[in-house]
């Protein structure tokens, strides 16, 4: 079985390999080199649009952040498969590091973690009921599919609510938020996918 790397550790192989400095990857990135140092050392992930513009500030895939392998063939993740895939946490400024695993947020487990060349990320999402996250926007596009629970989508100035079996496609670039809606957390398939 192959090591799997947080994010935050790729970031400093890639940086290493590429000798560019912490400094160096806030500039090209517009992030602070706080965020950065905070991703890197504590696998704090705020959200996913951080990991997006690091990867495109080192000339990189998104999924190659995303313990990326070689696989050219289909890759199959079977039932409860994910769980022991590439794993992260993303929560607030401020909270406790997205490598402590009582920390609640949004639990995102990678499903083609071992695909190479993909350029979608296809995710188990597991969205605890007192999560919080601010509203985000990247490039690229969205579909998520709600397997159980109410899911709270806040698009633009624009609220959603869906329930399990519904679904929703839409453009990053939009500031976008997904929350548990009632008392239950909700679980949703998504899909996200960065042009080349």
């Amino acid at each position: 079985m192959a090591v799997v790397h947080t994010p935050g550790e790729r970031i400093a192989e890639l940086r290493k390999t590429y000798a560019i400095t912490l400094e160096m990857l806030a500039e090209r990135s517009g992030l602070s080199a706080g965020l950065i140092r905070r991703i890197e050392e504590e696998g704090h992930i705020p959200d996913l649009a951080p990991l997006l513009k690091i990867s495109r500030a080192l000339g990189v895939r998104l999924g190659t952040l995303l313990d990326d392998h070689s696989e050219l063939g289909p890759v199959i993740t079977r039932q409860g498969g994910a769980e022991e895939s590439a794993r992260f946490i993303t929560g607030l400024p401020g909270e406790k590091s997205s490598a402590d695993t009582t920390h609640q947020g949004l639990i995102f487990k990678a499903l083609a973690a071992d695909k190479g060349g993909r350029h979608m990320e296809p995710f188990i999402v597991d969205i605890q009921n007192d999560s919080e996250q601010k509203k985000s926007a990247h490039e690229g596009e969205e579909f998520i599919y709600i397997l159980s629970g109410t899911l709270a989508l806040e698009y633009g100035k624009d609220s959603y609510t869906l329930e399990a079996g519904d679904s929703v496609y839409y453009d990053s670039i939009v500031p976008h938020r997904v929350l548990a809606a009632g008392a239950q957390p909700a679980r949703i398939v998504a899909v996200i996918y960065t042009p080349a």
